[in-house]
């Protein structure tokens, strides 16, 4: 290992010993509070562009697992650790993490002192950076735009199932959105977000899901107009992502939040039950609460800490957004019930076919 360092665009440098080759890897640096799930985590393309810091103090020490990926390779520029471990050990490990790191040329800088980035993150707020061996390199910390078209599919994916259609317009979406929804019986076809309106229309699906993925919703402002013809013709449900672009396509705004959500344990209130549930989280933008059509839209569920809205229920139409992952995948499963709603629209509006439940 060689010395490393960890340059921010506002100034502050931190050091640590530099994993991989690659050098002058650079992106948004954003802070991650899991104690769990790196594998996911490193694996969810919403990450697309950005720099990973864990919090937590040990990550890589039950190494990685088959199956565990959310998308076929890592989409994060660069992993900040302060240990990370290279003898993993569990009886079901297929490799270290380090492993995967290598094999995609992604660079980690271990021995940081995280508590210290993560207070300067959240007193800079949103703040771009560059993980280099050399420290006096002047660098460029531009921030990438339209990363929707670097994590979409490149081709329909179909997965087939007795239970009803569900269309998934796939924005960056999580391999765990669509292990729930063939769990409930759901057969379902991933198509590019790009994909025509025409076309979606034509595999008569039962319902839509509009997925989570990286970057500023604003990028896809002329994708809207589709989006809200979508809701208007079949129950669709919109998750992180997706709950942006849903109100979006009904006249709201969006607003980045200073060091966003990103982590295992938010708590979210219910606010038709006043039940809190804790939530996977992952984004960092928001709707703007002042900017919703409340005469349409009924919020569902509200950050207990910050007061940001984390979901949207259409009053007369089946349609209803989530800002969380209510498919966890790191994180509590306790909004894994969401999906069954979702079930519910589909079925009241459109399908009556064979019963389904998640087992």
């Amino acid at each position: 290992m060689k010395t490393g360092f960890l340059k921010l665009e506002t100034g502050e440098q931190f050091k640590g010993e530099l994993l991989g080759d690659l050098t002058g890897s650079s992106g948004e640096v954003v802070f991650h509070t899991s104690m769990t799930g790196y594998q996911e985590i490193l694996t969810d393309p919403s990450y697309m562009g950005q720099i990973i810091v864990f919090s937590y103090p040990l990550i890589g020490n039950y190494g990685i697992m088959d199956g565990f990926n959310e998308s076929q390779r890592p989409y994060v520029k660069g992993m900040v650790a302060g240990e990370i471990c290279t003898e993993s050990s569990h009886f079901a490990q297929t490799g270290a993490l380090i492993d995967l790191l290598d094999q995609f040329g992604i660079p980690a800088l271990t021995g940081v002192d995280t508590r210290a980035l993560v207070k300067t993150i959240r007193h800079r707020g949103t703040v771009q950076g560059v993980i280099s061996d050399r420290l006096s390199e002047d660098f460029s910390f531009q921030a990438e735009s339209n990363l929707f078209h670097q994590v979409t599919t490149t081709k329909i994916e179909q997965f087939a199932n007795p239970g009803p259609h569900v269309v998934l317009l796939d924005y960056g979406y999580k391999k765990s959105i669509v292990d729930y929804l063939l769990k409930c019986k759901c057969k379902v076809t991933v198509v590019p977000y790009h994909e025509p309106l025409e076309r979606i229309m034509a595999m008569q699906p039962d319902g839509i899901v509009i997925s989570n993925g990286p970057g500023n919703p604003a990028d896809a402002i002329q994708h809207l107009p589709k989006i809200r013809k979508l809701t208007n013709l079949y129950p669709t449900m919109g998750i992180c992502l997706g709950h942006q672009l849903i109100a979006m396509a009904y006249g709201a705004k969006t607003t980045k939040l200073p060091f966003g959500h990103r982590g295992g344990n938010h708590p979210v209130k219910d606010m038709k039950t006043g039940k809190v549930y804790m939530t996977s989280q992952n984004h960092g933008y928001v709707v703007i609460d002042q900017t919703i059509d409340q005469t349409l839209f009924t919020i569902s569920y509200q950050h207990i800490n910050d007061g940001s809205i984390e979901g949207l229920v259409h009053k007369e139409k089946p349609i209803m957004t989530i800002q969380f992952h209510p498919e966890a995948h790191p994180g509590p499963q306790d909004t894994e019930f969401i999906f069954m709603q979702f079930l519910q629209q589909m079925k009241s509006s459109h399908w009556g076919g064979v019963s389904y439940a998640i087992q």
